[in-house]
């Protein structure tokens, strides 16, 4: 875990607990994916719990928390889960050029690729990216008759599924399975009867996530990361985005952080300190997201007791220990 920033965060919990100066409300944004919306939920309930003030939860898409976030008006205060360098056309433009939003210093780490279920490595020796690029792919993959496979390759509004739109084009692999990009839930939906099925399903996955334990699946292997043959260009930079990019090469690995508005230093230094130095680790997030997603809990429940049993954690977050 990296330095915790002691003098800031004392300065804020001081702040905080003697009502020396305003402490306004705190929004977090609140995207699709099961893993931030965890998030939200943690730092929102640390905020009112720890710090003593309110939170409120925003629904949105990566590009509209982060336009909040700069805009610095307390609509949206947070991003609670910004993967890099998937999402760095905002952090290039919000955190380092215009530095009204910054990063937490702690991270983990996180890994994306295509998924299949296992029985299609071991029954159809599915094993490599390239083999979803083939005749016999189309047809293990058509699950709705229309003579074209699929593969999901993510939800709408997510930085990572125009990645692997691309990366779908340049494998060769779009000739032989449709790119689909229904909702993750709706996806998940449909998921569950292919696997009940044991029928062939190609899918956007990352680690950590829940599937990894609801189902047993395989990521593909891709060819090691080069930079060189790695040039995504997002739509915030260029409409002509699609065609400016080109990805034949496997996905870096990521780097997962918290972003905030660098307004809440004044707003509220106290919730400010705390995003500056909360660093929740892969295995914690993954069993959050376990309990709320594949077991059915309540995530508000499940946040609550997950900052009761783990103390010591949220303590080092507040720079107390």
């Amino acid at each position: 875990m990296k330095s915790i920033k002691v003098l800031t965060s004392a300065l804020a919990l001081s702040l905080a607990a003697g009502g020396a100066m305003a402490q306004e409300k705190v929004n977090v944004g609140e995207p699709s994916w099961p893993g931030a919306k965890i998030m939200s939920r943690v730092i929102g309930q640390v905020i009112e719990t720890r710090l003593g003030s309110e939170a409120g939860y925003a629904p949105g898409a990566n590009a509209v928390i982060f336009a909040a976030m700069d805009g610095g008006r307390g609509d949206i205060d947070v991003h609670p889960d910004v993967w890099l360098p998937n999402q760095s056309s905002f952090t290039n433009e919000y955190v380092d050029e215009k530095k009204s939003v910054a990063l937490s210093s702690g991270n983990y780490e996180g890994r994306a690729g295509i998924c299949v279920p296992n029985y299609m490595v071991e029954k159809h020796n599915i094993k490599s990216i390239f083999d979803l690029a083939t005749p016999e792919a189309q047809a293990l993959f058509d699950s709705d008759g229309d003579g074209m496979g699929e593969v999901w390759v993510g939800a709408s509004g997510w930085a990572s599924t125009n990645t692997f739109k691309v990366r779908v084009r340049d494998y060769g692999i779009e000739t032989f399975l449709t790119p689909t990009t229904e909702d993750e839930t709706v996806f998940y939906s449909r998921l569950k009867d292919l696997v009940d099925q044991e029928k062939g399903a190609a899918f956007y996955c990352y680690a950590p996530h829940y599937v990894h334990a609801l189902y047993d699946v395989t990521i593909l292997e891709e060819p090691e990361h080069d930079a060189a043959t790695y040039k995504m260009v997002q739509p915030d930079q260029d409409a002509d985005w699609y065609n400016k990019s080109s990805v034949s090469t496997g996905e870096p690995v990521k780097t997962v952080t918290v972003a905030y508005s660098s307004s809440l230093n004044e707003r509220n230094p106290a919730a400010a300190a705390f995003l500056a130095n909360i660093d929740m680790s892969a295995a914690e997030l993954s069993k959050l997201t376990y309990e709320v997603v594949v077991k059915g809990n309540e995530i508000d429940g499940v946040v609550s007791d997950w900052i009761a049993s783990n103390g010591d954690i949220v303590d080092t977050w507040l720079g107390l220990k």
